[in-house]
């Protein structure tokens, strides 16, 4: 095989169910912005909404919580004219490379998965297919694009392994050299925000508690009163980074403070090390509200014109297609299905 030369194209996507919190605007929105910037010929950005329902999803709750999501996209910056933007289920090439990657990928790779043992919990029996198999749509969402470049939190690191094991075993089985070893795309010092109210589980818009984090539809008063009622440590900040070993709810709300602020984790500490948590948080709910409020207030421009979501998600949906089905009839050549229409 020789070495094929693949677009540099980056592709990620986030769910549509509940609320989406400021883990997922420093964790990926905030990235997405920026990466549709850089030097790169493709930016696919999308709203999974098959791999929302894995879990039984009430339909106008996921259709309504799609075009949130989408909404969200835009009022973060991503541009519709710079970015292809668009919900899963419109480009059928997902679900078909899916089979195909379902024959690719071995049980033993799946039962490996700790996302599927953390959802399905005890009652793994009772869990859908879907949510078992889900990591090899995942790979087809991914390579469906060739994408070389997927930004992801931390937590999503498996699931980019186990793409990158599917495209080689994919090329090995069939002596191609066709789908891209997809690099993940994790920096930032806010790749994993952390809940508001234990420093040791990740911000979550499933957890019960509203106060555990913050929610991109936040008033400003709101964002305040969460960041005030935070959970901390009685001592004070220190000056470095390595100061903050051990103190798990000390070091989430120093990183969402480099994260919204665009500054390191270091530099945060150089200027508040020996402050309180009352000054502290005071500051942070100012950097806070200061990057969240303009979105929240541009989400409620485009919530109040879902026809323009559908439309823009339609156009995305066009285009992504346009990639994805030539990849698609390709690797349907390489596996020996007959096209003949």
């Amino acid at each position: 095989m020789t070495d094929a030369v693949h677009t540099r194209r980056v592709f990620s996507g986030s769910q549509p169910t509940g609320n989406l919190t400021l883990g997922n605007y420093l964790g990926a929105l905030k990235r997405y912005v920026e990466m549709q910037d850089q030097d790169f010929e493709d930016t696919i950005y999308c709203v999974v909404d098959m791999h929302a329902i894995t879990l039984w999803q009430d339909p106008a709750d996921l259709r309504r919580a799609t075009q949130d999501v989408a909404a969200a996209y835009l009022a973060a910056g991503l541009d519709p004219k710079k970015s292809i933007i668009f919900n899963q289920s419109q480009v059928s090439a997902h679900a078909n490379l899916a089979w195909v990657f379902n024959c690719v990928a071995r049980l033993g790779w799946m039962n490996r998965m700790t996302q599927f043992k953390d959802k399905a919990g005890k009652n793994a029996e009772n869990a859908s297919l879907g949510l078992y198999a889900y990591p090899a749509l995942m790979a087809a969402d991914i390579l469906t694009y060739h994408a070389t470049h997927v930004p992801v939190g931390d937590d999503q690191k498996q699931h980019l392994e186990l793409t990158r094991d599917i495209a080689q075993k994919f090329n090995h089985d069939f002596g191609v050299d066709f789908f891209p070893i997809t690099e993940p795309v994790i920096d930032g010092p806010a790749t994993r925000v952390m809940s508001l109210r234990d420093g040791s589980k990740k911000m979550s818009k499933s957890d019960p508690s509203d106060m555990s984090r913050i929610n991109l539809t936040d008033d400003a008063d709101t964002i305040a009163k969460k960041i005030k009622k935070a959970k901390t440590d009685p001592e004070p900040l220190p000056s470095e980074v390595k100061g903050l070993e051990g103190r798990p709810e000390a070091r989430g709300l120093v990183d969402i403070y480099a994260g919204l602020a665009g500054i390191t984790a270091d530099d945060v500490l150089q200027a508040h090390g020996g402050s309180q948590f009352g000054p502290f948080k005071q500051a942070l709910a100012e950097v806070a509200v200061s990057a969240l409020a303009p979105i929240t207030a541009r989400m409620s421009e485009y919530l109040g014109d879902r026809a323009e979501i559908d439309r823009i998600l339609g156009d995305g949906a066009d285009r992504a297609a346009e990639i994805a089905e030539p990849i698609l009839q390709k690797t349907y050549d390489i596996v020996g299905f007959v096209r003949s229409r």
